[in-house]
């Protein structure tokens, strides 16, 4: 993620340019002159979105306020490898065009080194999310072609594969992928400093936790005593969305099997809340990168990637995802099925329902939560996915189809089950 500071005045003209990169509201041209996100192979989603603030009048109500904030322009991706690197090939093979855009924020002139100049405004993510890890953009891509050959050579077949065992079917599969493609890749290997870094968080993190228990039984009666009263006490602000607003949100919703999500919001003055989001932060930085890896965060199957990133020295915070279906079905999901992981985030930014012991409430007061997300939810100007058509559930099962085409033997009511995916 980079994010910069728009000159003054110069919001207008960067919308405009912004717009360019879409054939519509709402759905991206992949081989746009600016920066054809569809040339980069590494490249899963991207995304530019204008970080405006409707919220700033809140901080009133904690006595303080965020004087001259800056308008951010945020580019955000997610990719295969460092974002560095990413960052480095946006630069050689599309400069001109993002020179074109970010000559619209502030200290960027003509001899401005891009590359350095973005690196110096990357913003590391406080967590982030990762629907499979390891599965890259020419996977995703191999395992598609492979379902839809896989499924149009049995249809080819009609009758006479009648008769025929759900092994003898998957062997004659295994035949003529071998004789006819498509070519799969194998996987790349993992990078060793990733790996390293990797086994030293899952070692450390419940290293440390256990030399903290004694302290964190010492300190918990005061923790929740402090935690309750601010509960009761902080203001909940979750007015009736402006209409206008969600039908501005509504027109770039729901093109294809994904959409995006950019929300941005202020977390709530003082020591007491901005350690306890550190502290959150910092368990769900372990969850998604050692227990949520493969498929799920927590119930919840429909999300590609998400982040969290701090912004203007922790004092805000903004929450982008991509996920498949509407928004209404995305929040359903979460108040059903992980409402006590919304409330341990959200529960510490200003406005949020009311919640009890950091963990119940909040997100289960349904019209309040919804009132709040969209409150803070932002028009994204520009959204990219490389698989439009696909999503979570597709994508998990195209590789289940790869790895059985790949495993040695099945017993027959394995390699049904294997063929009811096709």
């Amino acid at each position: 993620m980079v994010a910069a500071a728009i000159r003054p005045g110069a919001e207008p003209e960067l919308r405009a340019l912004l717009a360019t990169l879409n054939l519509s509201p709402g759905v991206v041209d992949p081989a746009n002159a600016v920066l054809p996100f569809g040339q980069f192979e590494n490249l899963h989603v991207a995304r530019f979105v204008i970080l405006t603030d409707e919220t700033l009048a809140d901080l009133a109500l904690y006595h303080t306020s965020l004087p001259d904030p800056p308008l951010y322009l945020a580019l955000l991706g997610d990719c295969d490898g460092s974002g560095e690197a990413m960052l480095a090939e946006f630069a050689t093979r599309s400069g001109a065009g993002l020179r074109r855009i970010f000559s619209h924020c502030l200290d960027f002139d003509p001899n401005t080194d891009l590359l350095a100049w973005m690196l110096a405004r990357s913003q590391p993510p406080a967590a982030c999310y990762v629907n499979w890890m390891g599965r890259t953009v020419r996977q995703i891509r191999e395992e598609a072609v492979l379902h839809a050959a896989l499924r149009a050579w049995l249809a080819d077949q009609g009758d006479a594969l009648n008769g025929a065992s759900a092994v003898d079917i998957r062997h004659r599969l295994i035949d003529y992928q071998r004789a006819n493609g498509p070519a799969l890749s194998p996987p790349g290997p993992t990078p060793i400093g990733w790996y390293i870094r990797h086994m030293l968080n899952l070692i450390a993190v419940p290293l440390l936790l256990v030399l903290l228990l004694p302290l964190l039984i010492v300190g918990a009666p005061f923790f929740l005593f402090v935690l309750r009263a601010r509960e009761t006490s902080d203001p909940v602000i979750t007015p009736r969305p402006d209409p206008a607003g969600i039908a501005t949100l509504a027109t770039i919703e729901d093109f294809q099997a994904s959409n995006q999500f950019s929300a941005f919001g202020h977390v709530k003055p003082g020591l007491f809340r901005g350690w306890t989001l550190i502290a959150v932060f910092w368990l769900l930085d372990f969850g998604v990168r050692h227990l949520y890896t493969r498929g799920r965060l927590a119930r919840v199957g429909t999300i590609h990637f998400a982040r969290w990133v701090y912004l203007d020295n922790r004092r805000r915070l903004l929450f982008a995802s991509n996920y498949d279906g509407s928004l209404d079905s995305y929040m359903d999901d979460f108040i059903n099925k992980v409402a006590y992981g919304l409330n341990l985030v959200f529960s510490n930014g200003i406005g949020y329902p009311r919640t009890a012991w950091l963990l119940t409430g909040g997100a289960k007061h349904e019209l309040q939560f919804k009132y709040f997300l969209r409150r803070h939810q932002l028009p994204t100007q520009v959204w990219y996915k490389a698989y439009p058509s696909l999503s979570a559930a597709d994508l998990a099962s195209n590789t289940m189809i790869r790895e059985g085409l790949e495993r040695a033997s099945m017993r027959e009511d394995e390699a049904r089950a294997w063929l009811a995916l096709i």
